[in-house]
């Protein structure tokens, strides 16, 4: 086996380094690299795959149940994808092993003609946990979809995606919330997935054409990582995943871990880092070493009207694209970029499913482009340049991330400063479209136009809760986040929360808890809006309505405490306004007074606290985590 690595030759050519080729212990992949860079660690290989040769790096759009929302297989394929992943959770539950056996598996099913990743089940231990008990047979689970119980053993695992048929499959392994503290449930969860492994590799009755690729785990902690690393590897796998990221940790942790997994994993096996579709994190994982990417990203935000581009996406909600006949993005050449504007993409998306479609079109067929943009730097040996250019463009006219920065220089790019460090007001920085004095102001990152309903729906759509709370984590760093004089963060997670009571409990709220909620709802809202400094609007708005306190509307009560303090409380129902009238927001503040805030804010958390209880509703842990 050639061992010579492209990297240690400055500027070598692509036929130099594809010398280097796998001995793969599997006879269904082959894998030979390509080129690499000759700065960093990233690399661009040719893997075949039993239905496809798949060029690495790459990004493998997410197909659930064996289909990406509102896309046929052959759009998936136009759009260039290589490899869609399916779950074998839910493909396991719903249609089930038999009809795939019956059927000749996934790939006929579904009319794909290219390669499929079938992920374990594992995943779900995280995202259903209050539904699973993790035992050492396996998980233990309640249907989401009938109520019955169920058991994930790695063999049933295995027996599922055998019948699935995917190329490459994954091991069944022991999965810990990333944001857990607990060391010994992580040495637990590194030595049991090892265990589970070697289940699963005896269960595996078509080794000849299927793989089956171990996952590392270990969570945030260095010394379990080697220990997963040493145990994985020693099983001499087609190729290997890094697991256990992408929940909500913190990037300053998150892309030092990928590092130290790269720097061990074998150099010519595929290495794959799980859950991971943001633009940024794919060029700095490719640039850290990593070939294989998945994430249900690009699809799911289409679901909001948001379409990708190349410094971060555009919400074509905002009225500002209404007149705008401009493709998404002119340097596209997907249907969707070919045939219609924004502007009307702006008329359609979220009112009709034709706009899920468009958006989800492009969004899959930019993440494509992407990557290719990728192979085709490292083959010229300019990938760090496509790397300065890259950031620039997407962090245009901001500061870089500090993450950013270091994860790239641990692989030698460096990152020039950016010529301006100011914040942009750009149009593809509106997540919605309501009145101007409804803005959130002088945020940190670029974010100036970041409107609470578009935090909102941030919260509230079909995230899985580790996404939820990984955006949140997300928004907590673009925030001037010091809660007393800021608490923009943990009022907004509130107001999040409240919204999705009224969302997901709406038949089993009565008429006074609906009440209660918006009551609480509208004094967040005021106390987010001068909880930044307000525009000129603003404030007149502000102090006019206090001026006119005497004389106000008896359907609502509007009280100016001080700056820090601004509660609005209406009555959209007669019936209940003297109901609630005892419960007006008496916070016991008096004008002039500075420090007044946090009495405010206790009491919409008391209020919060009784209205969820009063439902059954938990507050959860990363809301209150800035409780004062």
């Amino acid at each position: 086996m050639a061992t010579a690595t492209a990297a240690s030759l400055p500027g070598a050519s692509v036929a130099a380094a594809a010398a280097v080729s796998s001995s793969s212990s599997s006879p269904a992949l082959s894998f030979r690299i390509l080129a690499e860079c000759s700065k960093s660690k990233a690399r661009t290989s040719l893997m075949k795959l039993p239905h496809y040769a798949v060029e690495l790096p790459m990004f493998m759009p997410v197909g659930t149940q064996g289909t990406l929302k509102g896309l046929l297989p052959e759009q998936v394929k136009g759009a260039k994808a290589q490899v869609i992943l399916g779950n074998t959770y839910h493909l396991g539950t719903r249609p089930g092993k038999d009809l795939f056996q019956d059927f000749g598996g996934l790939h006929k099913f579904m009319q794909w003609d290219r390669a499929l990743l079938t992920d374990s089940g594992g995943f779900q231990m995280v995202s259903l946990l209050d539904l699973a008990e993790i035992t050492e047979e396996g998980v233990k689970f309640r249907s989401p979809y009938d109520g019955s119980e169920c058991m994930l053993t790695p063999e049933e695992s295995i027996e599922i995606q055998n019948a699935i048929g995917a190329d490459i499959m994954m091991q069944l392994d022991d999965v810990v919330d990333v944001r857990e503290k607990d060391y010994e449930r992580f040495k637990t969860a590194a030595y049991r997935t090892t265990r589970w492994l070697d289940r699963c590799i005896k269960a595996n009755k078509n080794p000849d054409r299927q793989n089956l690729f171990p996952i590392i785990q270990g969570g945030l902690f260095p010394d379990l990582r080697k220990i997963s690393l040493e145990q994985q590897i020693a099983r001499d796998a087609p190729g290997y995943a890094i697991g256990g990221l992408s929940g909500g940790e913190a990037k300053e942790k998150f892309w030092p871990t990928v590092h130290l997994c790269t720097d061990h994993l074998p150099k010519n096996k595929p290495r794959y880092c799980m859950g991971v579709g943001f633009a940024v994190d794919l060029v700095v994982c490719c640039a850290l070493g990593v070939d294989m990417f998945d994430c249900v990203f690009p699809t799911r935000t289409a679901r909001f009207g948001c379409a990708l581009v190349d410094n971060g996406q555009i919400n074509l909600k905002a009225r500002d694209f209404a007149n705008d006949f401009r493709p998404i993005d002119e340097k596209c050449g997907c249907s969707t970029c070919r045939n219609y504007s924004r502007a009307y993409l702006h008329t359609i998306v979220t009112k009709e499913t034709v706009a899920c479609h468009l958006l989800s079109l492009h969004n899959v067929a930019y993440q494509m482009r992407l990557m290719q943009s990728i192979r085709d730097s490292i083959k010229k040996d300019c990938f760090a340049e496509f790397v300065e250019d890259f950031m620039a463009a997407y962090y245009k006219d901001q500061e870089y991330p500090q993450w950013v920065v270091d994860a790239l220089a641990a692989v030698k790019i460096t990152l020039k400063k950016n010529s301006s460090s100011g914040v942009t007001n750009k149009a593809s920085d509106i997540w919605d479209d309501q009145e101007s004095d409804e803005k959130l102001w002088n945020l940190r990152s670029g974010f100036d136009k970041l409107y609470l309903t578009g935090y909102r729906n941030a919260i509230l759509g079909d995230f899985e809760e580790e996404e939820a709370a990984g955006r949140i984590e997300g928004f907590e760093t673009a925030f001037q986040s010091q809660s007393k004089v800021n608490p923009t963060i943990y009022l907004s997670r509130l107001d999040g929360l409240l919204m999705a009571c009224l969302t997901k409990c709406k038949s089993n709220l009565n008429e006074e808890q609906k009440v209660e909620i918006r009551l609480i709802q509208n004094m967040i809202n005021h106390a987010l809006k001068l909880n930044f400094e307000p525009s000129k609007s603003i404030l007149e708005k502000v102090l006019k309505s206090n001026k006119q306190t005497e004389t106000r509307n008896e359907q609502e009560e509007v009280r100016l405490c001080s700056s820090e303090c601004f509660v609005d409380a209406k009555y959209s129902e007669d019936s209940t306004r003297d109901r609630y009238k005892s419960r007006d927001s008496k916070c016991g503040c008096t004008p002039g007074q500075t420090d007044n805030a946090e009495t405010c804010l206790n009491e919409i958390l008391s209020r919060t606290r009784a209205v969820c209880d009063s439902v059954g509703w938990k507050i959860p842990d990363f809301i209150l985590n800035h409780e004062l």
